[in-house]
């Protein structure tokens, strides 16, 4: 087993009427993740597939989906799954780093990152991308380094998946699991398990295997955090954990959520959430997911890390949009250190034209007191120039499909003339 490095991880979050604001779900998530590792945002269209066909993802091969839905994704550029996204049906899914009383698969399986981004393209619902989820997690299994470096770094995965419906928080260790459903008020997910005692679906096997492992009497009311892990569960709201600084910031805000309030807990250091130091948080997303399904879902992305210094960029599904060239890492095919045995013996410059110019940009504001607080304000500026217009969007009821088919694009363009 390789050894596991202390807790660091992601936030996840999501907020339901009445929690939230004007009849929307609204999702968040910080990925934390190496600090010096590129995220890229990729949009992948919908396909059709032959039937047979197979399908690569970061380490194994899986049977291909005869159809997968349009995806837009923020991902570690090395890999082929994802951290976070969204799809053209409103479904989100974010992923946490979980550990417990099981040991962590160091064999290459399924990331939780490839079953964040399988999830996105197979299904057109929450409950159907758990699904997708705990039936591949039973057929392939999950396992393999989920850091670009020759350092083992594994664990096992907890998913918050939401629509304009409903949530599901989504919890595993190894190929046993449970879920709980969220239908209402507030939700978040740090690297700890959180589900207790509502298990509204969960893997047959989960409670015979905690019974054979003596982790659980079979008597006393079955917790899952509390057997699977070492949580102290009727302490998880008032210890000083990250889950609980979440907990605390969304029941701070609790009826009146929304996207700017998610990207104000997104950016918030004091709690650790938005993460600095060796790990850091190096990519954001926020999705305002309105239940009329006459409204389109609005999903932004940083793509670049720390979200105080960046701008939340709104994207809309829409017929026509191209590749997002500006934040897509180049590759290297068959010659990526990611794909050659043994892995990951070099690495190679994976940053984007707007990691790039941010990454510049990020000095600027951090040391020249006059030019970078004029740049800051100015990315301030632009972010709520495109929340207003977003608004409007959703307050008016109107969406001219031709608006939005460059939309984020065009904000990045904004964004790197600020940048100079």
């Amino acid at each position: 087993m390789a050894a596991r490095p202390p807790p660091r991880s992601c936030d996840t979050f999501v907020a339901l009427p009445p929690a939230a604001a004007g009849g929307r779900v609204v999702f968040g998530k910080n990925s934390d993740r190496p600090s010096d590792e590129v995220q890229e945002v990729l949009y992948v269209p919908a396909a059709a597939h032959p039937a047979g066909a197979q399908l690569e993802c970061t380490y194994i091969t899986v049977e291909q989906a005869e159809q997968t839905y349009a995806v837009v994704l923020s991902r570690p550029s090395w890999l082929w799954g994802a951290e976070m996204g969204a799809n053209e049906h409103g479904v989100c899914v974010g992923n946490e780093a979980v550990w417990g009383r099981e040991e962590v698969c160091d064999a290459e399986a399924l990331l939780g990152m490839d079953l964040v981004r399988l999830g996105l393209e197979r299904a057109d619902t929450a409950e159907k991308a758990l699904t997708v989820i705990v039936d591949l997690l039973e057929k392939y299994g999950q396992g393999g380094n989920c850091m670009e470096s020759h350092m083992a770094f594994t664990y096992h995965n907890s998913f918050l998946i939401a629509d304009r419906k409903e949530a599901w928080v989504l919890e595993t260790s190894g190929k046993h699991w449970a879920a709980e459903k969220v239908e209402g008020g507030v939700r978040n997910i740090s690297n700890q398990l959180s589900i207790t005692t509502k298990i509204d679906r969960e893997h047959p096997e989960m409670r015979e295997y905690a019974k054979s492992k003596g982790w659980w009497d079979g008597e006393k009311e079955f917790d899952f955090a509390a057997t699977y892990s070492y949580v102290n569960t009727a302490r998880m709201t008032t210890s000083r954990s990250r889950y609980c600084e979440g907990y605390k910031l969304l029941n701070k805000h609790k009826g009146a959520i929304t996207a700017e309030t998610m990207m104000e807990i997104l950016r918030d250091k004091e709690s650790g959430i938005n993460m600095e130091g060796g790990f850091m948080t190096t990519g954001s997303m926020v999705s305002v997911l309105p239940q009329d399904p006459n409204l389109p879902c609005i999903h932004f992305f940083t793509g670049t890390p720390d979200p105080a210094r960046s701008v939340f960029k709104p994207f809309i599904f829409v017929p026509g949009i191209t590749e997002l060239l500006k934040t897509s890492s180049p590759t290297f095919g068959p010659d990526d250190p990611v794909k050659k045995q043994p892995r990951f013996q070099s690495k190679p410059d994976r940053r984007h034209e707007l990691y790039k110019k941010h990454e510049s940009a990020a000095v600027v504001m951090e040391t020249m007191k006059g030019k970078g607080k004029k740049m800051l304000e100015e990315i301030q500026t632009l972010e709520k120039r495109k929340m207003s217009e977003m608004e409007s969007i959703l307050q008016n009821g109107y969406l001219d499909i031709n608006q939005p088919v460059n939309l984020f694009s065009q904000c990045i363009d904004e964004e790197l003339k600020i940048y100079g």
